[in-house]
């Protein structure tokens, strides 16, 4: 890699003046990354591990992903790179560089085939599996040719998305990001009014407060919900180019703490309303619970609400998880080419190619567990736990202390074991269904 990437990250450095982002535009950069598809998958995860090690696990993940990105923004001050992959570079050579752009870029091209998916469920309802509901347009009009899957994510893709991925700095995606996180309060706020109102008419769900360990459900089987969590809270992605545009540097932890404190506390109300509102029926998409009104006596309105908040929510995460893997994409393919903000054709070329396959990718593969899963097993542990622990236990700057390394040590192997783990017992429930359906 050439130095120039590594050392201006998204744009050239032609003054301080480019330095003009606040504190408070990054916390919600910080908190839009962070809040994507994790908001739907977390009630699921209380009905996994039962609500009080759920809630556990959700706070000591966050507290992980604190120190992580300390260590990371602590060797990204003393060395003189100033992106992730020229981090991992410093600390071991070009495969480390290599390794953490192809994990970014599985990680973020995985996210936004996602959000198109769940968008896509939104909007046109999803007909795989034993369940099938409708979406919102054709709830409201009818099945059409026009709000069908294809047409409703090309229409977002086209006149939504494009627009906000054709900025060329993160600092303008501030007032989109403040609006995504209005949006995923309002997802939450009404999920809680819908759930208070289910405990006043008697009509919640009997929940777990610890897991239900029998025959069908085994101790390790639990660890499946650990990279759920792990994908939840990774943004370390965007860590760098966010800093790169504060005013102060210094300030990036404090943007960060603030965001992870308000983004878990997001997470445990959705999670705990969303169980209570639907128990042991929810779904692992709770999206396709809020089709089903007639079990959980809810208007039309709200549930229609719930539905559209989350969408709009992810249509204005794209643009954030979509700045940080073009940037990847551009500094792995085109390493002594000037930066991409100075070059028109090369940052629509990239822009256009990522819009049509993530498109593409969201109308071939109707479900998102399969991606969500192998993401939160291997490239999201790598970039939030694994990647920035070792980079303090390498140690090329001399500068961790005795506990970084223990902490390092301690993260590194919670991360990796825990991912072999859910890794096997994926593999092997994925054997099992399919011998099952053999028999059957």
């Amino acid at each position: 890699m050439s130095p120039t990437p590594e050392q201006v990250p998204l744009l050239p450095e032609k003054s301080q003046a480019t330095k003009t982002a606040s504190v408070s535009g990054a916390v919600f950069n910080v908190s839009t990354s962070i809040i994507g598809a994790g908001i739907m998958s977390i009630p699921f995860t209380l009905k996994v591990l039962g609500i009080i090690p759920a809630v556990v696990l959700i706070v000591l993940v966050a507290f992980m992903t604190d120190l992580s990105v300390e260590l990371l923004l602590r060797f990204t001050h003393s060395g003189q790179s100033m992106t992730y992959a020229g981090v991992m570079k410093e600390s071991f050579g070009p495969i480390g560089s290599v390794a953490t752009q192809v994990c970014v870029m599985i990680t973020n091209l995985g996210g936004l085939i996602m959000y198109l998916i769940i968008i896509g469920d939104v909007f046109s309802g999803n007909k795989g599996g034993e369940e099938v509901h409708l979406g919102v347009l054709q709830q409201w009009f009818g099945i059409q040719w026009w709000n069908s899957r294809e047409f409703s994510i090309l229409f977002t893709v086209v006149f939504l998305l494009l627009p906000l991925v054709l900025f060329q700095r993160v600092d303008s995606l501030r007032f989109s990001s403040f609006v995504s996180v209005v949006l995923a309060v309002v997802f939450v706020a009404i999920s809680s009014v819908m759930a208070i109102m289910a405990i006043v008419q008697g009509t919640t769900k009997s929940t777990r407060l610890v897991p239900e360990l029998d025959d069908q459900t085994s101790f390790f089987e639990l660890f499946t919900a650990v990279p759920v969590l792990v994908t939840a809270f990774t943004f370390h992605f965007n860590v760098h180019p966010i800093r790169f545009e504060l005013r102060n540097s210094k300030d990036m932890m404090l943007a960060v703490r603030v965001a992870l404190l308000l983004c878990a506390i997001i997470y445990v109300t959705i999670g705990i309303f969303g169980y209570l509102l639907f128990g042991d029926s929810l779904m692992s998409d709770i999206l396709t619970n809020f089709d089903q009104t007639s079990g959980s006596s809810i208007g039309a309105l709200l549930n229609d609400t719930v539905r559209l908040s989350y969408a709009f929510h992810l249509m204005l995460v794209y643009p954030l998880l979509n700045f940080s893997l073009r940037f990847n994409i551009n500094e792995l393919l085109f390493p002594n080419k000037p930066p991409l903000a100075s070059d028109t054709t090369r940052f629509l070329a990239i822009t256009m190619t990522l819009l049509a396959f993530t498109y593409l990718a969201a109308i071939a593969f109707p479900n998102i567990w399969s991606i969500f899963q192998f993401m939160g097993s291997t490239s999201t542990a790598c970039l939030a736990f694994i990647f920035p622990g070792a980079i303090a236990l390498r140690d090329v700057n001399g500068i961790s202390t005795k506990k970084d390394k223990v902490i390092a040590a301690l993260m590194v192997t919670l991360a990796a074991v825990s991912s072999i783990i859910a890794i096997a017992i994926n593999i092997n429930t994925t054997f099992e269904n399919k011998s099952r359906e053999i028999v059957n």
